[in-house]
């Protein structure tokens, strides 16, 4: 545990580079410069809600956050710093501001499923020569795909159904959720509200 937290900390970029990075995406993520919540309208989570806890494990580094990421209505850039480290492009070793919504999305899918068990991600960010890569050797892989943008995740709960937790996704109503039942996943992001499997 205590080489991935070294991991972590030596890939973790600065506030000022995750804000350049965000401005340079085209991103506009004022919630990084612990402005309030403006994004996350979609969700019922209520201003006054206190200290919002995610708890995810990366599947393919083994890395993992558990902490609080937003306070009432506003997100913690502490938190982002770390959040984006392991969301990171794990082939390239990018790191890209992921979009705070994310981590509204899954805070109330965790809320609905009413279970402790950390999510494993597949994937968070990914960069477009990986997204390239990855479309030239599956249908399932959107050439223009949210991950590049910091917008989607693929995750999914051991010891709790994968196609449920789909369900509870969609039943959000915060952005798309896809189903992928033969790889055992669940894709959630913060576009257009739309669903596929």
């Amino acid at each position: 545990m205590a080489d991935s937290q070294q991991d972590i900390s030596a890939k973790t970029v600065t506030r000022r580079d995750i804000i350049k990075a965000g401005v340079l995406g085209g991103l506009l993520l004022p919630a990084l410069a612990s402005g309030p919540v403006q994004a996350a309208a979609r969700l019922a989570i209520p201003p006054g809600a206190g200290a919002l806890k995610v708890f995810f494990r990366n599947q393919h580094t083994g890395e993992s956050f558990n902490g609080v990421y937003r306070i009432g209505n506003r997100y913690m850039p502490e938190a982002f710093e770390q959040i984006n480290a392991v969301l990171r492009d794990f082939r390239t070793g990018e790191i890209f501001p992921i979009d705070p919504r994310v981590m509204d999305i899954i805070f109330a899918l965790r809320d609905k499923t009413n279970n402790n068990t950390p999510f494993e991600v597949l994937s968070g960010y990914r960069s477009p020569k990986t997204n390239a890569m990855l479309a030239k050797h599956s249908e399932g892989v959107a050439s223009n795909s949210l991950h590049m943008t910091g917008q989607a995740i693929d995750i999914r709960m051991p010891g709790f159904s994968t196609k449920k937790l789909s369900d509870l996704g969609y039943s959000l109503r915060a952005g798309g959720v896809g189903y992928y039942a033969k790889s055992n996943f669940v894709h959630l992001d913060t576009g257009k509200i739309r669903r596929w499997s």
